[in-house]
């Protein structure tokens, strides 16, 4: 997940550097919302992932 955002992130960078607002704003958007929904996932992960039974 971490990955596609930041693909999505560079895309929005080469798109603003070649001037294409509206994809770079688009690419923007997707990157920030994959990061946040990785974060969500990670902080997920490091409360419930160490659950040991005994």
């Amino acid at each position: 997940m971490l990955n596609l955002a930041l693909l999505f992130l560079v895309i929005a960078i080469i798109a603003a550097v070649f001037g294409f607002g509206g994809i770079a704003g688009t690419a923007a958007g997707i990157a920030q919302l994959l990061f946040v929904i990785f974060l969500v996932l990670f902080v997920v992960s490091l409360l419930f992932g160490r659950r040991t039974v005994r």
